[in-house]
């Protein structure tokens, strides 16, 4: 059977396809070799303008072309010669050298993949496109989210609500500021994420440079290691095995983890204001809430997007956990694991869209925000008490604590009824009666 996204295993490749098709350009298999090519090339003219030796120059412009404009085609190449080898980075290796004998580059030839292992390719082609994926999509996608979030603080900055405590109705707080609880949240770890360096390994067999150094004893190839890396846009590690450590990469996924799980539950927390009420979703036509039920309205995109971050997490802390352990210089573990990242990276992109769709359908209902905070005149002893505790009346906790709690019905009546019998005088009852859940509800910092 033909490969589509009927047919397709994964969700991501699936159902999900439209929505992540764009990303195959950092993580697929392509992309991979995509980006080991880059890698290849830059490292050959980089040896070529140290003059360790010359290529023509029609030869520089076809290898750099060959860089810019791979395709789809030149992977299809790159795979042929791959079921000879039977190894992928000598497939890349051929495939360039073929590519110099087309362009009058022989002499060349045997500089491609000079002094290098395979990881060499690996860990500097991975962490590049891993660089890509994050400056181009991932942050981006973050940002719009958290600005959108922002926005709708700000919007309902001045709408009253009733907070839960424990499940439980608490002192009244604003819808604005509890936006902006997840928008301070996710902002500090984004500024965490980027202080996160984007490193590779590049150094030879094992690490030392060894069969560069035996070679060219004279050059400083740590130096020059470190000067080529730096030019690709990376950190070059300085002491490491075959493998690069991966513990700033899994410091990149500890930290996404971190910010899908308040992402998660912000998800929680919107599902719940959509139960009681405090939000109502925008119909479209067409759309059905419920296969049995016509009139439900469920809050399925905060629930999609719950299950995918879910999903992305699971991979994220196994990534993590796994990648920055090897056995002594190395082991393989590391080289099926590492193609599996852009799979956590596509559920967290699915599940921010469907935050950003979810809350696009989202409309305030300030009938039944009004009720709940009416309904619930309790939450002003906190205040009353507290302002007593000021005037140094005896006991008001408890005073307040006697009328509160239990079975009697506590309303405006019975509040305004207890300030009255209260022995204080009447310009503090004034004060006291002023005192509603509607206006109860605190400072917080000016945006």
């Amino acid at each position: 059977m033909e490969l589509t996204a009927l047919t397709s295993i994964s969700a991501v490749d699936g159902r999900y396809r439209k929505q992540v098709q764009h990303l195959d350009e950092y993580f697929s298999e392509y992309s991979l070799m995509k980006y080991r090519v880059f890698v290849e090339v830059e490292y050959l003219l980089f040896l070529e303008k140290k003059k360790l030796f010359k290529l023509p120059g029609k030869a520089v412009k076809h290898l750099q072309k060959l860089a810019a404009d791979f395709g789809p085609e030149d992977a299809q190449e790159i795979k042929q010669i791959e079921f000879t080898t039977n190894h992928d980075v000598k497939a890349v290796e051929y495939f360039l050298k073929n590519e110099l004998e087309k362009c009058g580059g022989a002499e060349g030839k045997e500089w491609v993949h000079f002094g290098l292992t395979s990881q060499d390719i690996n860990n500097t082609a991975i962490p590049l496109s891993w660089k890509h994926a994050i400056e181009y999509e991932y942050l981006p996608s973050l940002l719009n989210l958290n600005s959108q979030l922002k926005l709708l603080a700000k919007e309902w900055k001045d709408i009253p609500m009733l907070a839960h405590t424990h499940g439980q109705p608490a002192s009244p707080t604003r819808l604005g500021k509890e936006i902006m609880v997840f928008v301070e949240r996710i902002q500090s770890q984004i500024e965490q994420f980027i202080g996160i360096p984007f490193t590779g390994k590049f150094g030879g067999a094992t690490g030392n440079f060894n069969a560069h150094h035996v070679s060219f004893p004279k050059n400083d190839w740590v130096k020059w290691g470190n000067e080529f890396v730096t030019a690709l846009g990376l950190n070059r590690q300085q002491h490491t095995t075959q493998i690069e450590h991966y513990d700033n990469l899994a410091a990149h996924f500890d930290c996404m983890k971190r910010i899908n799980n308040i992402l998660v539950d912000f998800c929680r927390d919107i599902w719940s204001y959509v139960s009681m009420e405090y939000f109502r979703q925008k119909t479209k036509k067409g759309e059905v809430g419920s296969s049995a039920m016509p009139h439900k309205v469920n809050p399925i995109d905060f629930e999609n997007a719950e299950g995918n971050l879910g999903m992305a997490n699971a991979i994220f802390e196994f990534l993590a956990a796994k990648l920055p352990v090897s056995r002594l210089q190395r082991d393989l573990t590391d080289s099926t694991v590492l193609r599996n990242i852009g799979v956590p990276f596509a559920h967290t992109i699915i599940a921010i869209r469907s935050i950003e769709k979810g809350l696009g359908k989202l409309v305030i209902n300030d009938a039944k925000l009004y009720e709940d905070l009416d309904n619930n005149w309790a939450v002003v002893a906190e205040a009353i008490q507290t302002i007593l505790r000021r005037e140094k009346f005896p006991n008001p906790y408890e005073a307040l604590k006697a009328l509160t709690r239990g079975n009697n019905k506590i309303d405006k009546k019975a509040i305004h009824q207890f300030i009255e019998e209260l022995k204080v005088n009447d310009d503090l009852k004034r004060e006291l009666k002023r005192i509603t859940p509607h206006n109860y509800t605190g400072v917080s910092p000016k945006d």
